[in-house]
């Protein structure tokens, strides 16, 4: 066994996602303090993503048909015998809706330890402890994965995208792509359609979650942020429960926003929220509970009651106006 970590790129309509970086980032940092290497499993990738995969020692390739496009059979079988070749002391996952499927199958199949949901790697002694989060963030524990290999699937914004970028020509090599194919076929990425507002493109953000209690009460949030001369967001459970439509959804399974200001009102913070809005430049949260794990990435938090806060901005704002 090595002390090389694996990180495992993720890719979607021929770019890398941030999450590689950030796994990057973690993965140089583990495999020093190990004494390994860090190497990247490119499955299904292309040429550019090598050169954008400088910052890795080497980067495994598996090419073959059906891989550009991710589909759980095809690349778990891949990830395995990248995994075989390697022969890794870790391996590192995105905890995204395709590292999901790719850590639980490989940690299966290898027959070794897998903590999900991790925030924290480190090495401690001959063991590598991980630290995850759980209940939407609300608890972290550390487990102790011992001295042998072990997958880990990552949360996105753990680790800094800046640190796994670099441009090189890191040492490339060829894992052949497994026989046959699996019962799984990738037909179509099916994408929402536009909706009356591009969020990605305000500078101001006003984004509501399950705090904002009712449908009905939208509307005040929607006054503050047309006062502000932005939009209203929203949180997962507001989009499934038809408040929204699924083109304001921040997160995950949503978009990614980058606005100069991200007021984020009775928003608890679970991290597939936190993905799609961290990159904020500034945060202010509002937030009755005063354990909501959106504080630890507000720039600044009020525990109050955002229809207060929300009153309070919008006459403040108006005043000011004139």
């Amino acid at each position: 066994m090595a002390n090389d970590v694996l990180v495992v790129a993720e890719h979607l309509k021929g770019e890398l996602g941030e999450i590689t970086f950030e796994l990057l980032g973690i993965g140089k940092t583990l495999a020093a303090a190990l004494g390994g290497q860090c190497v990247v499993a490119l499955i299904g990738g292309n040429d550019g993503m090598v050169t954008a995969l400088g910052a890795a020692e080497r980067v495994v390739r598996v090419d073959g048909e059906g891989l550009s496009d991710f589909d759980p059979d095809s690349h778990g079988d891949a990830l395995l015998a990248v995994y075989e070749a390697v022969d890794p002391r870790v391996v590192l996952v995105g905890y995204t809706s395709m590292g999901m499927d790719l850590a639980s199958n490989l940690a299966t199949r290898a027959g070794v330890p897998h903590a999900a949901s991790c925030i924290a790697l480190v090495e401690a002694g001959e063991n590598i402890h991980a630290t995850a989060q759980l209940y939407g963030g609300k608890l972290n524990v550390t487990s102790d994965l011992g001295g042998g290999r072990c997958v880990a699937s990552v949360l996105a914004g753990s680790g800094a995208v800046e640190a796994g970028k670099a441009e090189g020509a890191p040492a490339t090599e060829s894992v052949a792509a497994p026989a046959g194919r699996g019962r799984v076929r990738f037909k179509r990425l099916i994408e929402p359609e536009a909706g009356d507002v591009d969020i990605t493109a305000k500078e101001v953000l006003v984004a509501i979650g399950r705090g904002i209690g009712s449908k009905d009460d939208i509307e005040v949030a929607e006054e503050l942020a047309e006062e502000l001369d932005g939009a209203v967001a929203g949180s997962r459970p507001l989009i499934d429960s038809g408040w929204l439509p699924k083109t304001r959804q921040v997160g995950k399974s949503g978009l990614k926003v980058s606005p100069k200001l991200y007021l984020a009102l009775g928003v608890s913070g679970a991290p597939e929220h936190i993905e799609g809005m961290k990159s904020s430049a500034t945060i202010v949260a509002v937030n009755t509970d005063k354990q909501a794990p959106i504080f630890n990435y507000a720039h600044y938090g009020l525990v109050e009651d955002l229809f207060d806060v929300c009153e309070e901005l919008t006459e403040a704002i108006q005043e000011k106006k004139g």
